[in-house]
């Protein structure tokens, strides 16, 4: 980039276009890192000063139970995978899209069991593809790798593992032939020589929303904007504060470099905005793979709202 502009050092390049009377003088003063753990308490500490009870829990069959949960109101509010939940809501999911939490892509791998024949991406056409549940994340990837691969989407075989648990024991065991799940979770079993990764399947759409049964925006619209707005500011906060890869790299047992690259490829949305030409082009993927049947107008899939934070990308 440098050399494309001219620069002979990222120094130079500030210096030429940012006027020093703007720099900042000293670093900012911001709070220590936090984990994720401390992050959820700090969160729902926030909800109860704001007289909001919040309680957090983890979905480990991933988007698919999320859906699920939702559906049966186990769950009232869902981070979950954007294709997913607008994939459900056109099955009847009585949920809407309030927001934006990822903007940036997921990065999908394409794994295959260390004693797997195949080689290539390439290779796996018309074979099993382990996915945790109908509807999941890695269920609706299969068919965009395929698509991508210019493969018959009818003739694409799955195989239910539920988890990431199951997707390694199905692969060792030859039940299935390969499994898309996020990169970075799987790195080590990558590392450590049980996965192979033959390539990577990106979602071309920001990866993660906010979702909301409906009854509650009905009902309790007040609450999930006073919601929205305690975790949009702590997610600019955490953010901002530079998280500590260490502290992130020792909870995941994951490489301080992986967190490094992670964090550098993710950016969180931090405001309630939605824009419907991502909507529409999630929809026409959708559509085009045989996955809905129509295409449904923006408020029927969002109901944004107008939050204390706009546009701010962290």
């Amino acid at each position: 980039m440098l050399k494309t502009i001219g620069a002979e050092s990222l120094d130079q390049l500030i210096l030429e276009t940012i006027p020093e009377d703007i720099r900042l003088k000293n670093p900012l003063n911001l709070a220590p890192a936090m984990t994720e753990y401390e992050f959820s308490n700090h969160i729902a500490e926030l909800g109860n000063k704001n007289n909001i009870s919040i309680s957090w829990k983890d979905y480990f069959g991933g988007t698919g139970a999320m859906t699920k949960a939702l559906r049966s109101s186990e769950l009232d509010i869902a981070i979950l995978l954007t294709e997913g939940i607008i994939a459900d809501i056109h099955k009847g999911n009585p949920s809407k899209i309030v927001q934006f939490y990822v903007q940036s892509s997921l990065r999908w791998g394409i794994h295959v069991g260390s004693k797997s024949k195949f080689k290539t991406v390439s290779d796996l056409e018309n074979t099993r593809s382990a996915i945790s549940r109908f509807g999941s994340g890695s269920h609706l990837m299969s068919y965009v790798n395929s698509s991508n691969e210019g493969w018959d989407l009818d003739k694409q075989k799955f195989e239910v593992v539920n988890d990431l648990k199951g997707g390694r024991s199905f692969l060792a065991n030859g039940r299935a032939d390969y499994f898309l799940w996020e990169k970075y979770t799987t790195k080590p079993f990558v590392d450590n020589g049980e996965f192979r990764i033959l390539g990577e399947c990106p979602t071309p759409w920001p990866s993660f929303v906010v979702a909301v049964r409906e009854d509650l925006l009905h009902t309790h619209s007040q609450q999930i904007k006073q919601i929205l707005d305690i975790v949009n500011q702590s997610c600019f906060e955490v953010k901002s504060s530079k998280l500590s890869v260490k502290q992130i790299a020792d909870y995941y047992q994951l490489q301080e470099q992986d967190i490094t690259q992670w964090l550098g490829e993710t950016q969180w949305s931090c405001n309630s905005e939605i824009d419907p030409k991502t909507i529409d082009l999630v929809q026409e993927r959708l559509l085009s793979l045989q996955i809905i049947e129509d295409k449904k107008s923006f408020y029927t899939l969002c109901s944004p709202f107008q939050t204390k934070l706009m546009n701010k990308t962290v």
